[in-house]
């Protein structure tokens, strides 16, 4: 029995720039949002300073590489989610990565195995009969592999198709599940890249999808990225080659 009357939304990787946007936005429609998050003081002092409604707000700490942890962490929610947004990000170069073993491992984690861990947790709970909808934000990366973000981009595209199964597996029950298929986004994970400025999308543009997410399954925002995004899908092989 949910401790509240209104609906709530969780939301996983609750302190990244688009997670805080989109649990204003949701705020603002009068559910009650858990903000989960390894940043539970940074989603605190964000949440003041914008003036979000408290008495809906629950904050909690979550660690997406922390599976052990997570039937604790589900079994220990203030209420059970109508909503889930699994948001958490974490990204090095793809130089980094390849040198590195320690920043793919931890993209691996976060972006994908921490999903799926605490995904599977909260889908196969048949109890929770007010499940409605899972969001996932995923990225164009993942479309087709390109030499400057395979290894990033190779964990998107696993997280994208966990969400497609996923999909599947839950339409008996009436519940959707989506995929944001997201471009550039002007945030902290991409404050350090050489990006075009033309292609930044600003967070609060993407929460918007999030919170009005349809019944469709991949959700694209910007229409410059809509073009993009078949371009990647479709384009020959031997040129895909020639992309950074």
């Amino acid at each position: 029995m949910s401790n509240y009357a209104i609906k709530t939304v969780l939301v996983l990787g609750a302190n990244s720039d688009v997670a805080k946007e989109a649990i204003l936005l949701y705020l603002e429609k009068g559910y009650h949002v858990i903000a989960a998050s390894r940043s539970t003081e940074e989603i605190a002092a964000f949440m003041k300073a914008r003036n979000a409604a408290a008495h809906q707000l629950s904050i909690c700490y979550f660690d997406a590489t922390a599976f052990s942890d997570h039937p604790a962490f589900y079994a220990a929610l203030p209420s059970k989610p109508h909503i889930v947004v699994y948001a958490a990000g974490f990204q090095v170069t793809n130089e980094q990565a390849l040198a590195n073993w320690d920043g793919s491992y931890r993209m691996i984690n976060v972006l994908y195995a921490g999903a799926v861990s605490i995904l599977n947790i909260i889908a196969t709970d048949t109890a929770n009969t007010h499940l409605e909808r899972i969001i996932g934000l995923s990225s164009l990366s993942g479309v087709r592999g390109r030499k400057s973000n395979f290894v990033y981009g190779s964990t998107k595209s696993a997280f994208t198709q966990y969400l497609a199964g996923l999909r599947q597996y839950l339409f008996s029950r009436k519940i959707i599940v989506n995929v944001i298929i997201a471009g550039y986004i002007r945030s902290k994970m991409t404050a350090g890249l050489d990006l075009p400025e033309y292609l930044l999308m600003e967070p609060a543009f993407i929460a918007r999808k999030i919170v009005n997410a349809g019944s469709s399954f991949a959700i694209v925002p910007g229409s410059k990225w809509k073009i993009i995004y078949f371009i990647l899908k479709y384009l020959p092989e031997k040129l895909v080659a020639k992309l950074p």
